[in-house]
This record gives structure tokens, C-alpha cells and sequence, in this order.
């Protein structure tokens, strides 16, 4: 089983060490926006929506790494008092009640939109702008694998701790 979960985080750190890098080019690529409006008088839409897919690719592709990192916010009001068992047993729920189950229904209600987009090879989003909002809408069910593939990681790794019993370390 752990085997198992280990291939599936490492599809998730793939993905979240390239997509890291998108931070640095949406960041030099803003920064060059601005010189260009600012210092020499010259806009592009084109440039401009550019940082919009890189940060949402950003967002959208490394949200399932963040998970294996354990980056995402914990509203924490029970866990920490929790024991490793009822810390996994909490998880366990939020991953079976709430994340699969939301994730599963954004991937649904999404994909026909989806399908729709690269069916007509949906144009950009403004004149002059990026020809490939087909490619920016493909994020949200990208988001939803990534995220379940990580998910089901997590809860392969909680099923072993609740396995290992109350005096595994």
C-alpha cells in the first residue's frame, strides 16, 4: 500500500516542481509588463493575460503537491488535541466526506464546459489576447485528478496509521 501512495505523490511532486517555476516567470513576466507601460509607453494584452495563465496554472496544477506538502489551511479546532489515530480517523472522514466527494462533482458539472471549449478551440478571453482559453478552462479538471490523486494518497497513508494501532510511532 505504500508503495501504492508513494506513486501516487510522486506524480503530485512532479508537477509541483515544474509548476513552481511558473511562480518566478509570472513574477518576471509582470515585472517586464511594467517596464514596458510604465518606461517605454507599450501595453500587450497578449503579455498581460499571459501572467493570468501562469497564475492560474500556479494555483490550479500545484494545488495537488500543496496537499502532499500539508500546505493547505487546517481549520483546526479538534485535530491537534487529537492522538496519530484520531488525527488519522478525522482525516479519513475529511478525506471520504468532503474532499472526493467535491472534487468528484466539480469534475462533473465542469467537464462538459470543458469539452466544449476544445471542441471549438475557444479564443482568448479578450481581443488580442491568448488563442487557447480552452487550455485555461482544461485547469479545473486537472486540478480535481491532481487533487483526488493526492487525496487518495493521504488516505491510503491514514488507512496504515490507523492500522499500526494507537502505540505506532
Amino acid at each position: 500500500m505504500t508503495r501504492i501512495a508513494d506513486a501516487l505523490d510522486w506524480i503530485n511532486r512532479i508537477v509541483g516542481n515544474v509548476v513552481m517555476w511558473f511562480a518566478l516567470a509570472m513574477v518576471l513576466l509582470q515585472f517586464a509588463l511594467v517596464i514596458l507601460r510604465y518606461v517605454f509607453g507599450i501595453a500587450s494584452i497578449f503579455a498581460g493575460e499571459g501572467v493570468l495563465y501562469l497564475h492560474a496554472g500556479l494555483f490550479m496544477l500545484g494545488a495537488g503537491y500543496t496537499l502532499l506538502l500539508q500546505g493547505h489551511v487546517r481549520v483546526d479546532i479538534f485535530y491537534a488535541r487529537r492522538s496519530r489515530r484520531g488525527q488519522a480517523l478525522i482525516d479519513v472522514f475529511g478525506h471520504l466526506a468532503l474532499l472526493g466527494p467535491s472534487l468528484i462533482i466539480l469534475l462533473y458539472w465542469s467537464w462538459p464546459m470543458v469539452r466544449r471549449s476544445w471542441a471549438i478551440l475557444e479564443g482568448p478571453i479578450s481581443v488580442g489576447g491568448i488563442p487557447a482559453s480552452f487550455l485555461l478552462k482544461s485547469l479545473v479538471p486537472a486540478f480535481c485528478v491532481l487533487l483526488l490523486i493526492q487525496g487518495f494518497s493521504a488516505l491510503i497513508r491514514d488507512l496504515i496509521r490507523l492500522r499500526e494501532g494507537p502505540d505506532a510511532a
